[in-house]
């Protein structure tokens, strides 16, 4: 059932953006319709910029902290999807486009999903970053250069070079 309704839906999509490049050209002309189009794209990429930059911070201080970044992930995924819609051309992508840069919007799409996402484990702070591990060890962390450390067993010699011309 769901891969007809899902045809059904890509095949319609452009009659839709059609449609509606039709009843707008005929309400405001061609060209102000082509510039709306311009617009809205330029507008895309800037919103893009913008509130993307902003939830990445959101993001970075969420794994500062050891707390669960997913809801700010989600957001992230939905204003890279409301940037990439306002930079198609259509009316019903830009539409749908703007909506997820609204946060409230984005916060109602977050709890529809959220049941579907599944984040366990946690985050570890680490001097040069985040990374993603279980419970902190216990006991001191030992940083070391690189010539520091030794390994167990010796290194093997380098091979010597063999020149093809002789």
């Amino acid at each position: 059932m769901r891969g007809p309704l899902i045809a059904l839906l890509f095949l319609s999509f452009p009659l839709v953006e059609i449609a509606g490049f039709v009843l707008v050209g005929r309400q405001i002309g061609v060209l102000a319709t082509i510039g709306l189009v311009i617009a809205t794209s330029i507008a895309g990429s800037l919103l893009l910029r913008f509130q993307g930059f902003g939830v990445l911070s959101r993001i970075n201080k969420e794994m500062q902290t050891g707390q669960d970044p997913s809801r700010e992930l989600a957001h992230g995924v939905m204003i890279l999807v409301a940037g990439l819609l306002l930079l198609l051309p259509g009316f019903a992508t830009d539409i749908v486009g703007l909506l997820l840069f609204i946060p409230p919007v984005r916060d109602l799409g977050w709890r529809l999903i959220r049941s579907r996402v599944n984040f366990s484990g946690s985050f570890t702070v680490f001097r040069g970053g985040v990374a993603r591990g279980g419970p902190k060890r216990a006991g001191n962390t030992i940083d070391l250069d690189a010539d520091e450390y030794t390994a167990s067993r010796p290194r093997p010699e380098p091979r010597p070079r063999i020149d093809d011309d002789r």
